[in-house]
């Protein structure tokens, strides 16, 4: 007998819940795509994701994932046989590293282990080196979906301002838009991806590519850019077509448009508390439920944790024996531990991930963390019992 029977709700790290809102949003025939209402919401569309985005500048629209957008980014900024420094705190900023280096671009990592801050000295010492200016961008990721680890961008900014370095400043935003603090402009950050999947609440299929005037500037003198990638007529298009470089998405757009609507109905500053509450919830549990037993939060700074995705560390096997009992006997889906094993095996059975990313509320945390609980209690893992009463000391504001 199973207790997974009726709805099932999947707490990964992305792809995150789709609001009914959009799916019904999405639920139409094919429109038009020359003329009337989906050519005409562009213009509104282009205007709400630069205000999630806290940005003034330029985005460009590609129908691809998280991956693609990297690629864009470069594409448009880095030649290949040029370097760029990629800073490091866990899986997808080496993955960003791997997609440059498939176009040719040199990539020096600087690797901070599975959720470590980015240390300035380190970076600065870096770029000092680099007397000629031969990092063409400084790379980091906004929120690791691996390890749960956060950057903030304005230390980078003000450090590369200090040494008169001329890098690109660029941002992997694709798990924290929308869910985490990030302003753009603020920041200083010259050109910042994102995607449709997570903070957005749509459906993967959309990549965004955010950027600055500065970088618009070095695409200019680009010699060479693949026709798809180009931003240039995504970013300021003559025709509806050459928003997407073809055939619009035309239902990820609907659904686009519906999200947009939902987080500006909410106000982004209440989006980010939002998220910010739910996620010091589980914390809360963790970390009671660590007190006598083995899991941990990987990321021990609660400053730098994520408030999109929560990595955890718990040994081996059981974090597969817990996600495995979450889902098969009570319906909830737990994300992997994704880049946090050994480089042959980087989805380890000793982590975890909670995700609670765009659609999420205090229900449907509490029901995740009661469920873990449940598991810890059913698999006779050690823990201190207890852990969502803590959560809901949280949610209640006590």
């Amino acid at each position: 007998m199973s207790l997974a029977n009726g709805r099932t709700y999947l707490a990964i790290p992305g792809p995150s819940v789709v609001p009914d809102a959009v799916l019904r949003a999405m639920h139409r025939a094919s429109p038009n795509i020359y003329e009337g209402e989906l050519p005409d919401m562009m213009e509104g569309i282009v205007a709400d994701l630069k205000r999630v985005a806290r940005t003034d500048q330029n985005v460009a629209i590609y129908i691809c994932n998280g991956h693609g957008a990297w690629e864009a980014a470069l594409a448009n900024t880095v030649a290949a046989g040029e370097k760029v420094l990629i800073l490091a705190t866990g899986f997808f900023a080496l993955g960003w590293a791997r997609i440059a280096q498939t176009m040719g671009i040199k990539a020096d990592v600087l690797n901070f282990g599975n959720g470590g801050p980015i240390d300035l000295a380190r970076v600065a010492d870096k770029l000092k080196a680099d007397t000629a200016h031969s990092y063409k961008a400084v790379m980091a990721v906004h929120v690791d979906t691996s390890s749960s680890n956060r950057n903030d961008f304005g230390p980078l900014r003000t450090l590369l301002d200090d040494l008169g370095h001329p890098a690109l400043l660029m941002a992997d935003c694709i798990a924290g838009l929308g869910c985490d603090r990030f302003e753009m402009d603020a920041s200083g950050v010259d050109v910042a991806v994102a995607a449709s999947q997570k903070g957005l609440m749509c459906p993967p299929g959309l990549g965004f590519v955010f950027f600055n005037d500065r970088a618009a500037d070095i695409r200019k003198g680009m010699r060479h850019v693949s026709a798809y990638w180009d931003w240039s007529a995504r970013a300021a298009p003559d025709a509806f077509y050459q928003y997407f470089g073809g055939t619009a998405p035309t239902h990820h757009l609907y659904g686009l448009r519906a999200a947009l609507e939902m987080i500006h109905a909410e106000g982004i500053e209440a989006v980010w508390t939002r998220h910010a509450t739910l996620a010091r919830a589980i914390w809360a549990a963790c970390e009671h439920w660590g007190q006598d037993g083995p899991l941990r939060l990987n990321i021990s700074d609660p400053a730098s944790r994520s408030h999109a995705v929560t990595a955890v560390t718990i040994g081996k096997p059981l974090g597969t024996q817990l996600r495995r009992w979450c889902a098969e006997e009570a319906g909830v889906t737990l994300g992997i531990g994704l880049g946090m094993g050994t480089k042959d095996d980087p989805a380890s059975d000793g982590f975890f991930r909670f995700g609670h990313m765009g659609h999420v509320n205090a229900h449907m945390v509490l029901g995740v963390l009661g469920v873990v609980e449940a598991g810890l209690g059913a698999l006779d893992i050690a823990h201190r019992q207890g852990g969502v009463a803590q959560a809901a000391k949280v949610i209640s504001g006590v």
